[in-house]
């Protein structure tokens, strides 16, 4: 997980940081709020998938059901499912939020020729209040409907697999 969240984070932060420097920083503004709520759709899908139970999805998946089979999947690796969205993507885009408000306050800055110290607490406090206070109200969210959220993540990767080919969770066995 230490390898995959350096190289996540390494490429999303120039994609990001390579994008901010090249748009006003109000579509700046926007791309901010965008990894925001990224951070907090992953951590409502992280604690979805660690509270909900596999039962259901079993009768789905028996009834041929698309998403259920990848559903099952999902609450059988719950634990690296939870880290890699709560952890992993959750806390990079934290990260990633900080660096773009940094980004968004030295453009303000540039574009003004003035310092504006207000603006850097400001957003600071923007950007911490709305990734905590959503955090919050999506573990409240996925707690209440975790089943309906695994089984909606089930059927976007099950559209995944069949359109891209991509399997995220492999059914081979390891050799030792």
């Amino acid at each position: 997980m230490t390898i995959w969240t350096f190289f996540l984070a390494t490429g999303i932060s120039f994609v990001s940081e390579s994008v901010l420097r090249k748009v006003h920083f109000l579509i700046a503004f926007f791309i901010l709020v965008t990894i925001i709520f990224i951070g907090i759709l992953f951590d409502l899908v992280g604690i979805a998938v660690a509270s909900a139970r596999e039962t259901p999805f079993h009768s789905m998946a028996a009834n041929r059901i698309k998403g259920a089979k990848f559903a099952v999947k999902l609450v059988r690796n719950a634990g690296p499912v939870a880290n890699f969205c709560n952890d992993v993507i959750g806390d990079i885009c934290g990260i990633v939020s900080g660096a773009a408000a940094a980004m968004i306050i030295l453009q303000f800055s540039k574009a003004n020729n003035i310092h504006t110290p207000f603006l850097s607490i400001a957003l600071s406090g923007f950007v911490a209040s709305i990734t905590v206070g959503g955090k919050a109200l999506g573990k409240e969210i996925a707690l209440k409907k975790s089943k309906e959220i695994v089984f909606y993540v089930g059927k976007i990767l099950y559209y995944i697999h069949n359109k891209i080919g991509i399997d995220f969770f492999s059914d081979k066995k390891k050799k030792y």
